[in-house]
């Protein structure tokens, strides 16, 4: 069977998703009798985006869980460092956060010589497994999800533009890119420079279905035989807050829709991967996704499936989300660092809870 794992968008949030992939690597150890077992070991692809893009690229470099989790804790202020104060009109018209401390950090992390001064590229055989990190092209306006495969198409290494010559390192920075947050990344291709942001402004800030996608269509050139008993497919979100309308409707304001319709469609977006992935594939474990759909596990559906599927995510609806923000108002905030403790604990909770050894093998 060849296993995929996918990583959502979601900021500081990635936490909440490494107690989960703490949890998996756990009962994996245990289930083979390894405790050097890492999750490149188990997974043949790791899929993420944005902060998903981070923990994915890290687990197929062959990290351990912990050595991420204290990446997160360690430089989570440094990888949200506010634009200083003391340009306060420049401030005006930039990103919140400074993009070269997360740059730095990421240059660091991926090099083949462990300091950043030979930066890796995306066909580095320090990869493990097949890769895929989505970002958007601003300048053609498409999203693109860029993978370590040498027979994709634009992987051809006598193509001038060739995506496995892009540093490793500008790929994932340009997948957590968000806008708003950080400043676009420039990569430059066959000479020309192109402007990439956040994976999460794509369908794909839950990259699941394009992680599937990539492993059984043809155009992809992956060619893994589908069924749900050659492909497993595991998929984490980052926490789900209700978009519900809080404000009276006399009192609506424009203010509203600039900050709450990108979210909401962002959520929506990812629902519907999420909903889609089910339909697709065998679906083993998963919280329910309304109350008219259900939660879809072991339905008989039309069709033959192409993969059999899990999705670890907790959701919290308009009442649990105002309980969980009086514990701490920032929880649901991407940058919200001094969060790290809460989503850990939530993270465990829901880890422990719901996470078995029969859905990952």
């Amino acid at each position: 069977m060849k296993r995929i794992l996918s990583l959502d968008g979601g900021g500081i949030r990635g936490v909440f998703c490494l107690e989960i992939l703490q949890r998996m690597q756990e009962l994996l150890r245990a289930e083979y009798g390894k405790h050097d077992l890492v999750l490149a070991d188990h997974f043949d692809m790791f899929a993420g985006t944005s902060t998903g893009a981070i923990i994915a690229t890290s687990l197929c470099w062959g990290m351990t869980v912990e050595q991420i989790m204290s990446f997160y804790v360690e430089y989570g202020e440094t990888m949200f460092r506010p634009v200083p104060w003391y340009r306060p009109i420049k401030k005006l018209f930039v990103s919140r956060f400074q993009a070269k401390p997360l740059s730095d950090l990421l240059q660091r992390t991926f090099s083949e010589d462990g300091d950043g001064k030979v930066p890796a590229m995306l066909d580095s055989p320090r990869l493990k497994k097949l890769l895929l990190v989505v970002v958007r092209n601003h300048t053609t306006g498409s999203q693109w999800p860029l993978t370590n495969n040498l027979n994709a198409k634009y992987n051809d290494l006598s193509l001038p533009d060739c995506n496995l010559k892009i540093p490793l390192w500008k790929v994932v920075r340009a997948s957590a890119a968000a806008p708003v947050y950080f400043d676009p990344e420039v990569i430059e291709l066959g000479g020309k420079p192109s402007v990439f942001v956040d994976g999460a402004v794509t369908p794909y800030n839950n990259p699941a279905l394009i992680a599937a996608l990539t492993s059984v269509l043809p155009c992809y050139r992956v060619d893994w035989a589908p069924g749900p008993e050659n492909i497993r497919l595991i998929s984490l979100g980052t926490m789900r807050f209700s978009s519900a309308l809080t404000a009276k409707m006399k009192n609506l304001w424009i203010g509203n829709n600039v900050s709450l319709i990108p979210s909401a469609l962002i959520q929506g977006i990812a629902w519907q991967q999420d909903y889609l992935c089910r339909c697709l594939g065998h679906c083993i474990f998963g919280e329910k996704l309304d109350s008219e759909i259900g939660d879809l596990v072991s339905t008989q559906l039309p069709g033959s499936r192409w993969f059999s599927y899990v999705r670890y995510n907790k959701s919290y609806d308009s009442a649990g989300l105002v309980k969980l923000l009086e514990i701490d108002p920032q929880l649901s905030h991407l940058d919200s660092v001094r969060s790290i403790p809460a989503l850990r604990e939530i993270g465990q909770q829901y880890a422990k809870e719901s996470v078995k050894v029969e859905h990952l093998i």
